[in-house]
């Protein structure tokens, strides 16, 4: 029998993130990282997410805390809350971590947990990537994924408001 606990426990706090990244390595084990809002889960956000889980043992999935969303995306973002956000990617397989952050940028959390792999999607370039610099000098690697073109919350979201 499965138990949503299991679920749960894969939400982390910073600190619980740092313990947990450290116990992977000593295993030896790859750590990836990437980040995002994630407010409406459909196919784009599965093949990034899936994509990024290849490069490595384990995936930790920083996500915009509630009012970093309003920050960056406007007052009606976002549709759901951080802790739905957060249990349905920490439901999925391939996330082995999820770690809220409440920074416009997953800085702090790129450097508590200092991934061997960061990955972000492909509307971005390297040099825009937050956390680069830092991965690459610790000898770590940037990967950018190809997106999955057709696919957008800002064009759901506005479907459903035409609808």
């Amino acid at each position: 029998m499965k138990s949503v606990e299991f679920v749960t426990q894969k939400i982390l706090s910073f600190e619980q993130a740092a313990h947990r990244t450290r116990q992977w390595r000593v295993t030896g084990k790859k750590i990836a990282f990437t980040n995002g809002v994630f407010d409406i889960i459909h196919s784009g956000h599965i093949f990034s997410l899936s994509q990024a889980a290849k490069e490595a043992d384990y995936l930790i999935v920083g996500l915009n805390s509630d009012a970093s969303v309003k920050r960056l995306k406007g007052e009606s973002r976002p549709v759901n809350n951080q802790e739905s956000r957060a249990l349905v990617l920490a439901s999925l397989l391939i996330v082995d971590a999820v770690v809220v952050f409440e920074q416009d940028t997953p800085l702090e959390l790129i450097q508590t947990v200092m991934p061997d792999v960061l990955i972000k999607g492909g509307d971005y370039t390297l040099d825009q990537i937050v956390g680069a610099g830092e991965v690459m000098a610790n000898g770590g690697r940037v990967v950018i994924n190809p997106t999955l073109e057709g696919f957008s919350t800002t064009e759901i979201i506005n479907r459903m408001r035409k609808s």
